[in-house]
């Protein structure tokens, strides 16, 4: 009778505690992946979406974007992710042939230019969020007359004065080889070759790479055409130059897509819609340093520093030709620069070349009415 009792007394308690032997459902997760510098533009718009969807929001950072598709890849068979944030167009291509993504058009998708859904992704594997180009950056103070061509780049005054990025683990380490490709073709192993001899310094990340170049390890990096935009805003400075070697211009665009297998889909499709709502893409130029896709959103100023990508030639590389040749091309990169190999040795080409800038260069109308009505004054930390 006592046990009886205690039973029945311990059951009152609980009820009055709030539980229940009913179960209670948990809270909504959405699992986002990305790279790690997307964080300060996370941590202004994630608590604002969790807010209107009474939701939480499980961001994973992997390093840089390169790590974040490899981890997709790895975990196909029993995903763990709902949405990616950072695949550019560098690794689209080989995202969307591994099966790792499904295709949604978001509502929001509207106020994207034509011209960014053509160049990206019509498909809406992934949707843009936002874009930017990749330049050298040097500071005023220690260099005037900075290199302005890939040939001047391997000459033995900049020998052991470059950091770049790679690209088996970050994407504007991806979109600087892309660069090299589309200006070079086929001959571009030869001169990957030569910036080896020249003592290129190569890290895993834009992260790492930066920091060496604040701290006056090498002069010269692979970084944003809106990093001087960076100083103006940030530091009040107007001492971060850029540079578009050969007067050439890659572009980098950047996507967020639902992964295949999640478990939230309709949630993955609110975030999707709501990166590139206005309220998400007002707070990106600030901290990523880079264009919102957004058209009724404008940069601040202080954007007026950047390199104006309008005045350059804009290059690019058909999206056939990446699906096709990514993998090849890294592992001749890895060879080259990794095992120490020669272009001969690597893949033996004639003088003439296949893939140029002058073939590839991106000339549609919308393209070229998009530089002249909104310039280019990008930079991102990535």
């Amino acid at each position: 009778m006592k046990r009886v009792i205690a039973t029945l007394f311990l059951a009152v308690l609980l009820i009055s505690l709030g539980w229940s032997a009913v179960p209670v459902k948990a809270e909504e997760t959405l699992t986002v992946y990305s790279y790690d510098s997307i964080e300060p533009w996370m941590k202004q718009i994630v608590p604002i979406f969790e807010k209107e969807y009474g939701v939480r929001v499980r961001l994973v950072l992997l390093g840089d974007a390169g790590q974040v598709l490899s981890r997709l890849i790895m975990e196909k068979d029993n995903p763990q992710a709902d949405v990616v944030v950072g695949i550019d167009n560098s690794y689209l291509q080989k995202a969307i042939e591994e099966g790792i993504l499904i295709p949604y058009k978001p509502e929001n998708a509207k106020y994207i230019p034509n011209w960014i859904i053509k160049n990206f992704d019509p498909s809406f594997y992934l949707t843009p969020y936002d874009y930017g180009a990749i330049a050298i950056v040097y500071k005023k103070n220690e260099l005037k007359n900075p290199p302005k061509t890939f040939e001047e780049l391997v000459k033995p005054e900049w020998k052991g004065k470059l950091i770049v990025e790679d690209p088996r683990t970050s994407s504007t380490g991806m979109a600087f080889l892309l660069w090299t490709i589309a200006v070079y073709g086929d001959r571009w192993p030869y001169y990957w070759a030569k910036l080896r001899e020249n003592g290129v310094i190569v890290v895993k990340g834009w992260s790492a790479g930066w920091e060496m170049w604040d701290k006056g390890q090498a002069p010269l990096f692979v970084s944003y055409a809106t990093d001087p935009a960076y100083a103006a805003c940030e530091e009040n400075s107007t001492n971060i130059g850029a540079v578009f070697l050969n007067n050439t211009a890659y572009l980098q665009i950047e996507g967020a897509g639902i992964v295949k297998g999640s478990k939230h889909i309709e949630l993955a499709k609110k975030f999707i819609n709501f990166l590139i709502s206005k309220e998400a893409q007002e707070k990106l130029p600030l901290t990523q340093w880079m264009y919102p896709v957004n058209k009724e959103v404008k940069p601040p100023t202080c954007f007026a520093y950047a390199l104006n990508v309008s005045k350059a030639k804009v290059v690019s590389i058909p999206s056939e030709e990446l699906a096709k040749n990514t993998d090849k091309w890294l592992k001749e990169w890895t060879a080259i620069m990794v095992e120490g190999k020669s272009p001969e040795e690597v893949s033996p080409t004639s003088s003439s070349t296949s893939t140029t800038a002058s073939k590839n260069k991106i000339c549609g109308p919308a393209f070229l009415v998009a530089l002249a009505v909104v310039p280019l004054l990008l930079r991102r930390r990535k």
